[in-house]
């Protein structure tokens, strides 16, 4: 162990000249990409504007960040066309989002059945031009939950990607 964390310069020297590449190939390299042009994306991903968060007690829950941590809460938020009621927390930098059931076929109550303390839900980035985002990410067969954007908490258009398509994390993308 003692001779990995070792960094003399004859160390440091051996490391460095095997990430070498002779001049002459990344000229080459670099030529016959300069020919090729390829197109900008036409949307953005922005900033991260939410975590979500399933809580299986959403009074418990606005307690806590309210009066443990101090943290500025909004007032409870239902959005029956998605099957939730929301409380957003304000984290300076970006926001929480408690989610709790709103009916018994919401999505959350299910992850809720699977996951009785609760957990992370999603993450949700904000882009510039969602509808763009939409389109090149169905030709390159990145599924969504939707065929098209809803209305969301912050009444912009978004729309949920799948999980597998995601590493395992199911993502909102959230018009800026």
């Amino acid at each position: 162990v003692s001779k990995v964390l070792e960094c003399s310069p004859t160390n440091w020297n051996r490391f460095f000249s095997r990430l070498q590449t002779p001049v002459s190939k990344v000229r080459t390299f670099s030529t016959s990409q300069s020919s090729l042009q390829v197109a900008g994306p036409v949307w953005n991903l922005g900033r991260l504007n939410h975590i979500a968060v399933a809580v299986p007690d959403l009074e418990k829950a606005k307690a806590f960040y309210k009066n443990i941590l101090g943290a500025q809460i909004s007032e409870v938020v239902p959005l029956p066309e998605h099957g939730v009621s929301v409380v957003f927390v304000n984290l300076g930098n970006t926001k929480m989002e408690l989610l709790h059931p709103l009916g018994n076929d919401s999505p959350i109550a299910g992850f809720l059945q699977k996951n009785k303390a609760g957990g992370m839900h999603h993450i949700c980035i904000e882009v510039d031009d969602i509808n763009a985002a939409v389109m090149d990410l169905k030709e390159k067969n990145i599924r969504s939950l939707s065929e098209e954007t809803k209305i969301g908490a912050h009444g912009k258009p978004v729309i949920f990607l799948h999980p597998k398509d995601c590493g395992g994390i199911l993502v909102e993308l959230e018009q800026a």
